[in-house]
């Protein structure tokens, strides 16, 4: 495992109506990823403009591609990937790399 980190930003739109079943989805999800060896920390906010919308903010040891590799794969994700159909009508993506930092140092750029 390099020194590197990735981070991701996902944006969620919860189908209407949807929303808390959503969060209860993605926090189970979070207390199972939070336990695998390249996870560093996971932040969920509510978006104040927009109701529906769920943003999380996940900061991983290694690369996008080992993430890919390494953790995409896991069956726990494979199970929360179907109960979204039900529960969310867009998600995106941005995988970030962080490359300095101010306050808490969450990650290892500063």
């Amino acid at each position: 495992m390099t020194n590197q980190q990735v981070q991701l930003n996902i944006r969620f739109k919860a189908k209407p109506g949807k929303k808390e079943e959503f969060r209860k989805e993605l926090f189970s999800l979070i207390e199972e990823m939070s336990s695998e060896k390249a996870f560093i920390s996971a932040i969920v906010s509510d978006n104040l403009d927009q109701p529906d919308e769920l943003l999380i903010y996940e900061t991983w040891k290694g690369t996008r591609d080992s993430w890919l590799d390494e953790e995409f794969i896991k069956p726990y994700r494979k199970d929360y990937e179907v109960r979204l159909d039900d529960l969310i009508v867009e998600r995106s993506v941005s995988w970030l790399q962080p490359n300095r930092e101010w306050g808490r140092h969450i990650t290892n750029a500063y």
